[in-house]
């Protein structure tokens, strides 16, 4: 009788599974590297298609969805292929440009949430003041600082990459025995912005509240003094005086003064009661400063969650030489901090009405068209 492989068919078996697993990985990946894309590149499409977001605090937007857009096209591919494969086969100049982007990017996608927080905390707490200063070269100045900054984290791993140039690589990742590199990166990109994130975001939302529950001086209705001059030449002169008042009054007065050729001079002093729109105005405003708390609340827990375990294990694994990480767990953390890049834009469009509408005549004059 011929002889059976019994161990020919659990091989098999497992040739076709890991395949099955690694097809699997590679499309899920490949739909949120996708997915990433189109999001950051429909925010980018919408502030610079419509005037109306055309604003400082927008333009930090879309420099965010920028960047974003930036690690969905250079940093996420490359790192499919890395994640699925298990081995770094692209070469020692293709690894130090991927760990080189990948650190900027991620970095300076981080560092835009604080600017963010940071024109926010302004606007809420200097208002006057900082409205006069709240130009498009001040946030350009802002992104500009943080690009500089992201350039000197990524930087330094290039100089002794360089010295094992001449190696085999069959992996692509910075090495963490460099500890000083390692501490001086990941405070400058995730601890420090994160502590400066919780306490700008903190002020925020106590300067939210209080702005939201913040009683009116004046209970009385609003009322204008409008003085109406006729002349004899039927021109009109119209002063209008603000005042406040718990009910209104209607004075009539005429009197035959000598005017220009002996034309009378009539004067009406009407005191008009006017809609009293201004607790109107303060609901409004306090409905959209809770709105802008919470979307940038939401922001940070995402930013937050998504970063922690990746930052953490780095950080765990250049200090504690005995401690060992799964390669596997180590990828979900990467993968997670990647999945920020989505959760920004998506967060935006559904939180902020003005994105929200300005999204939506965008889809439907693409449709038109």
């Amino acid at each position: 009788p011929p002889l059976v492989d019994h161990d020919a068919a659990p091989c098999a078996w497992c040739e076709t599974t890991l395949l099955s697993l690694q097809v699997s990985l590679s499309a899920l990946l490949a739909l949120v590297t996708l997915a990433t894309v189109l999001s950051n590149a429909f925010v980018i499409a919408t502030i610079f298609l419509t005037r109306k977001l055309h604003t400082p605090a927008n333009f930090l937007i879309g420099s965010l969805a920028v960047t974003d857009l930036l690690v969905s096209i250079l940093v996420m591919p490359i790192s499919i292929v890395y994640t699925v494969s298990k081995t770094w086969s692209l070469g020692q100049i293709v690894c130090d440009i991927w760990l080189s982007s990948d650190i900027t990017f991620c970095t300076a996608s981080i560092l835009h949430l604080c600017v963010i927080a940071l024109d926010r905390y302004w606007a809420i707490t200097d208002a006057l003041e900082y409205s006069k200063r709240r130009t498009m070269r001040r946030a350009a100045i802002m992104v500009g600082v943080v690009w500089v900054i992201s350039i000197s984290i990524s930087m330094p791993p290039l100089f002794w990459r360089q010295a094992k140039a001449h190696e085999e690589l069959t992996e692509c990742m910075v090495n963490t025995d460099q500890i000083s590199y390692t501490l001086y990166s990941t405070f400058g990109a995730f601890y420090v912005p994160t502590v400066l994130l919780v306490i700008l975001y903190g002020r925020i939302y106590v300067a939210a509240r209080s702005r939201i529950f913040k009683t009116p001086s004046s209970s009385g209705k609003r009322f204008t003094t409008a003085q109406l001059i006729q002349t004899s030449a039927g021109s009109s002169l119209c002063s209008l005086n603000s005042s406040s008042h718990q009910e209104a009054h209607l004075h009539s007065g005429g009197g035959g003064g000598g005017g220009e050729g002996g034309s009378p001079l009539f004067m009406n002093s009407v005191k008009v009661k006017l809609a009293d729109s201004v607790l109107e105005r303060k609901r409004l405003c306090a409905a959209r400063e809770r709105k802008a708390t919470k979307t940038l609340g939401i922001i940070l827990g995402a930013f937050i969650v998504c970063w922690l375990p990746f930052f953490v294990g780095t950080l765990v694994m250049a200090i504690c030489k005995e401690c060992w990480f799964d390669p596997v767990l180590f990828d979900i953390f990467t993968w997670l901090g990647y999945l920020n890049s989505l959760i920004n834009p998506v967060i935006y469009t559904a939180f902020n009405d003005e994105f929200k509408q300005a999204f939506q005549k965008l889809v439907k004059f693409r449709r038109c068209s």
